[in-house]
């Protein structure tokens, strides 16, 4: 009988976006590959067709976002519980807070019993989070802790605290490097500098930050916004990667300021690697990051970085090494690495000689050793099962 596993995330896009190489390793080693997600609100681009020709069984489940959707989403519990038994899932996958909450629950009600790996983006309780997050994440993470086989944190700190919760009999933590930078894709490019520049409207001498993240309040577009405002500076330039919810304000926000020549939303790209070529430096400023892989392909391609100080960040950004990092919401803070890494240009380089470095700890051949021992391991757990059945 063919092995199956089903992979489970909340934001449809998801996988393709972030999972290919996780979805190629477990195709080597035999098994069809199914995605369920809530394929009506998508948040990045993808191509159905283009999965299916992959090999990919899609299923849609009602799966929301908000934990407070509870109607919805114990509808699409039911609907993992039926999809697991009815194609006699061997193994699910599952990632973001609810796609990993209601996977674990799927499979413990299925009759199937599948091995369960959930891997955290970052758990929504970390230090320095706010009570509330504490009040509701924490409980329901330690409790579903012990439905789950492998839980996989793509940061040290999670990875501390996950490693005091109590899984499943064999269950074990590993950590990885996020999803893994392509470093044949993202590197330095210089001979396109000039081309994209032009493309793009930022003028040949200016100087260019650019920013990679869907458009939410938790990504803090805006604190870089204020800090360009401050400066008054007509030769910077920002652009703005991505789409989200934040739009609508982010788009009030430039005009109330007056800089709409100078700050653009460029919408979701898929050029992300050309972009980069153009940029002085790279604006990571969320409030709160698992990791924050778009940070890291800015560094494999030799981008220093500008971020504010958070667990994800942590895990790269070396304050003075390979760029400069502020505290989430001063303001006055990111207006001051702005205006000394603009007024200094031989420290810039400096700071990029040590950007590939950095990026190729978390090279995907890298992630995909530790994902390989992952997947060996349920593979062989959930062979032991079926055999035992």
């Amino acid at each position: 009988m063919k092995k199956k596993v089903l992979y489970i995330t909340t934001v449809s896009g998801f996988l393709p976006q972030f999972l290919e190489n996780d979805v190629k390793l477990i195709q080597h080693m035999g098994y069809e590959v199914h995605y369920a997600s809530n394929f009506y609100h998508p948040v990045y681009y993808f191509d159905k067709k283009e999965l299916e020709a992959k090999g990919i069984i899609l299923h849609q489940i009602n799966i929301e976002k908000s934990p407070a959707r509870l109607g919805k989403n114990v509808q699409a519990i039911l609907q993992l519980r039926r999809i697991i038994d009815e194609e006699e899932i061997n193994m699910i996958h599952c990632h973001n807070p609810m796609g990993g909450a209601a996977g674990r629950c799927a499979a413990k009600i299925s009759r199937q019993r599948p091995y369960v790996i959930y891997t955290a983006h970052g758990f929504h309780f970390y230090k320095g989070a706010p009570v509330k997050n504490w009040l509701c994440f924490y409980p329901v993470e330690r409790f579903l802790a012990r439905w789950t086989d492998a839980l996989v944190t793509i940061n040290g700190e999670d990875y501390l605290r996950a490693a005091d919760f109590h899984l499943n009999k064999g269950g074990f933590v590993k950590q990885i490097h996020g999803v893994g930078v392509d470093l044949q894709r993202f590197h330095h490019r210089p001979e396109l500098v000039k081309s994209k520049r032009k493309e793009l409207g930022i003028p040949e001498k200016a100087f260019h930050i650019v920013t990679a993240a869907e458009l939410n309040e938790n990504k803090n577009q805006r604190v870089v916004i204020e800090a360009i405002e401050q400066m008054k500076n007509a030769d910077i330039y920002y652009s703005i990667c991505g789409t989200g919810p934040e739009k609508k304000i982010l788009e009030k926000l430039i005009k109330q300021k007056h800089l709409e020549q100078y700050i653009r939303l460029l919408g979701y790209r898929t050029d992300m690697e050309e972009i980069l070529q153009t940029a002085d430096v790279f604006a990571f400023p969320s409030l709160r990051e698992g990791l924050g892989i778009a940070a890291v392909e800015a560094l494999a391609c030799e981008v220093p970085l500008i971020v504010a100080d958070n667990r994800g960040t942590r895990e790269y950004a070396e304050d003075g090494g390979n760029g400069i990092v502020c505290p989430a919401e001063n303001v006055v803070a990111f207006r001051r690495a702005i205006e000394y890494l603009y007024g200094d240009a031989e420290y810039r380089s400096r700071l990029s000689r040590e950007c590939r470095q950095t990026a190729e700890r978390f090279s995907i051949q890298e992630t995909a050793i530790r994902m390989q021992e992952i997947y060996r391991k349920a593979d062989q757990a959930s062979s032991l099962q079926e055999n035992i059945h």
